[in-house]
């Protein structure tokens, strides 16, 4: 039996969607004049944290971006969903990140959000306190 049309043209994965969301996030940062470090930053171990995106601002800082993504803002919108729990868990990664480094640079914390086909970005979303 072959599969439905509907089978055929099945929604992609949440993965594959937050995939699809860090790569227009990227794109919208480096026709901004960031540059890409590193992407998807994981610490190692259980319960550590991830950082979508580690980009270069034209400065020097070293900007650790979270993307997020929503159909619509019914529950608050994208930037409603950094909990103050996965601030800590970014915080960490970035902590965890930085020790690598020889000189810490200077260091900020943004957020990329797409909802309805927008895209904002916000510098300093939050800080490491």
């Amino acid at each position: 039996m072959f599969p439905s049309i509907q089978a055929l043209f099945k929604a992609p994965t949440s993965k594959q969607a937050g995939d699809a969301a860090e790569d227009a996030a990227l794109r919208y940062l480096q026709d901004a004049g960031l540059r890409l470090v590193e992407r998807n930053y994981r610490t190692p171990g259980r319960g550590g944290g991830e950082i979508d995106l580690i980009m270069r601002a034209q400065d020097g800082t070293t900007v650790f971006v979270e993307v997020r993504k929503r159909r619509n803002a019914r529950h608050g919108g994208a930037a409603a969903s950094i909990s103050v729990a996965k601030q800590r868990r970014i915080v960490l990664a970035a902590r965890h990140y930085l020790m690598r480094l020889r000189e810490a640079p200077a260091c900020r914390f943004d957020v990329v959000t797409l909802e309805n086909s927008t895209i904002e970005w916000l510098q300093a979303a939050f800080d490491a306190s």
